[in-house]
């Protein structure tokens, strides 16, 4: 049993309202998956990277749903601890105290994705 439970709670708390608003505007949505899918494939950037970048954005922009759709995609990506530590304290240099918060709210999410 994991001790770390948020970020996953937080994707399941998005689904329902979610699907209700992409029934609604479903262009808008495939506009969105398709740019997502463009965005964070391999480039010049390789994914895990462009996920680390989309965490610490995440947590610049106090937006837990981004925070745990992004950790979850850090991990998946192949991400290390250390790795996430480093992008967060970017986030913390760019954005003080408020980062300080969230920073670690998207180190206990990377941690719940890697178990």
């Amino acid at each position: 049993m994991t001790t770390h439970e948020h970020g996953k709670k937080v994707l399941q708390d998005l689904q329902a309202p979610a699907k209700e608003l992409r029934s609604r505007i479903p262009e808008v949505y495939a506009g969105y998956s398709a740019m997502h899918k463009a965005v964070l494939g391999p480039g010049a950037l390789d994914t895990k990277t462009k996920e680390l970048i989309a965490l610490a954005i995440g947590v610049t922009d106090k937006c837990d749903g981004c925070i745990a759709s992004h950790a979850r995609g850090a991990a998946r990506a192949g991400a290390t601890a250390d790795e996430v530590a480093e992008a967060l304290g970017v986030a913390i240099l760019m954005r003080g105290g408020p980062a300080t918060v969230y920073g670690p709210r998207a180190m206990d999410a990377f941690l719940e994705f890697l178990e």
